[in-house]
């Protein structure tokens, strides 16, 4: 089934979820990564895979958000009205994050006085947002970067366990409704 139904999400929105899940994850480990390693040269080389993936990510959540916003929703899982609230909450923060996160890790790179460039996967420069570069935004955009990245990982743990939950605890079958499923 590509598309969704009233049922469950198709193909084009199971995939996009899962491939966005996977790469998000991956850069909350990748950015602690720049971090801690000491090998400058390491560091650099993990900072553009950094910067690379964040920009990808913000392209598949511009496709994701045109997607859902185009497609029917499936229907909302029987249960209380503050369980439904809390799910639109997490779902509705999650998005924030998809572009929150990368648009302000754009932000660092943009401020950053090195003005070291933004090479995606080495196969395109992305330019600067027209930030002014200091000492000063670039501590502000790497601390409010840093904070909605831990922010996403909350909600994202909140999300997995209440996905956990409704399969394993209520058995109910939502977690189906966003897996790979034939017609």
């Amino acid at each position: 089934m590509f598309r969704n139904s009233s049922q469950g999400y198709g193909w084009v929105s199971v995939g996009l979820h899962w491939l966005m899940a996977i790469l998000f994850v991956g850069q909350i480990g990748l950015g602690y990564a720049t971090q801690a390693v000491t090998d400058p040269a390491l560091q650099f080389d993990l900072y553009q895979w950094h910067k690379s993936t964040g920009f990808l990510l913000l392209a598949l959540a511009l496709l994701r958000l045109t997607w859902r916003l185009s497609e029917r929703q499936p229907d909302d899982a029987p249960s209380s009205r503050s369980l439904q609230r809390s799910a639109k909450l997490v779902h509705l923060g999650l998005f924030v994050a998809l572009f929150a996160v990368p648009l302000t890790g754009w932000a660092v790179a943009s401020t950053s006085v090195l003005d070291i460039p933004s090479y995606v996967f080495n196969l395109v420069v992305i330019p600067p947002l027209p930030l002014t570069p200091s000492d000063a935004a670039e501590a502000f955009w790497s601390t409010l970067h840093a904070t909605l990245a831990y922010g996403a990982a909350a909600l994202i743990a909140s999300h997995a366990g209440a996905a956990l939950w409704h399969q394993f605890i209520r058995r109910d079958g939502l977690l189906r409704r966003m897996w790979f499923r034939s017609a």
